[in-house]
């Protein structure tokens, strides 16, 4: 036996993940497309979906005026890759054998007309975020969590019935402006990222974010995290490289419970 002490690991042998970078674009295709359709799969876990209502979209990088999106109808735990579709901004399918949500899409293409930055559109009929898009309330800062879109995020205090019209997705789009997400009011949430991962992560924590502070209202009156403190949180938490590494736990567990996906 040794008396020698086992030394540190040089942080630079340590595995650290990061988003990847591409120079094929087939290459980038391909991987945005595998982590959409695990994202789909890990929403359908999540109690995400409901009926054939929700959404996520990532815009392909050659085309950047086509996206793939879920197909109509597929249960979401059960999307693979090879069953995504493409549709053009007009909401046409150009590639695959499956309708799309027109209702649905028709907001995300507004969104991503608006926001060229958004790589990848979230929008989803959650409990929480429903419960309170109804009451028509903004996230507040009562946690570290929720200072994560403290005044990065918006309400659309209107509804219609289902966005079919062009002109309330582009009301939509202006609302959400260059904030990270939007609270529908009477629908739910919508997010936005530079990532398929990033932007699945702040649907994620929004809805769980919808849900503590209902909860927290429902019990006593919560004491509000100060405009400072608020804003340096934000900073520290709210960008979208946070929220990629957030998700990749989520994005591991799916990848390796549900090889198929990848087919």
């Amino acid at each position: 036996m040794t008396d020698t002490a086992p030394q540190p690991v040089p942080p630079d042998q340590l595995h650290f993940a990061l988003p990847p970078t591409f120079e094929d674009p087939a290459e980038e295709r391909r991987h945005r497309k595998e982590r959409l359709a695990a994202a789909l799969r890990a929403f359908g876990r999540m109690g995400f979906e409901e009926g054939v209502s929700g959404h996520i979209t990532v815009r392909d990088p050659e085309l950047t005026d086509h996206f793939w999106v879920n197909p109509f109808g597929v249960p979401f735990a059960h999307v693979a890759v090879g069953e995504l579709i493409l549709v053009n901004q007009q909401g046409a399918v150009v590639e695959g054998r499956h309708h799309v949500n027109q209702a649905a899409f028709t907001i995300h293409a507004h969104v991503h007309l608006a926001r060229p930055d958004a790589v990848a559109v979230v929008h989803s009929h959650s409990t929480y975020g429903r419960a309170l898009a109804a009451l028509g309330e903004r996230l507040e800062p009562i946690s570290q969590e929720a200072c994560a879109f403290y005044e990065d995020h918006a309400v659309y205090d209107s509804y219609t019935g289902v966005v079919v019209d062009d002109a309330e997705a582009r009301r939509i789009a202006v609302v959400l402006g260059t904030h990270k997400g939007v609270i529908l009011r009477n629908h739910g949430l919508l997010t936005v990222g530079e990532t398929v991962d990033a932007a699945a992560w702040w649907f994620m924590t929004m809805e769980k974010a919808c849900e503590v502070q209902l909860s927290a209202k429902a019990a006593g009156t919560p004491v509000l995290i100060g405009h400072d403190d608020a804003v340096a949180t934000r900073e520290q938490l709210g960008h979208d490289l946070v929220a990629w590494i957030n998700y990749q736990p989520t994005y591991e567990r799916i990848a390796r419970q549900d090889s198929e996906l990848f087919d």
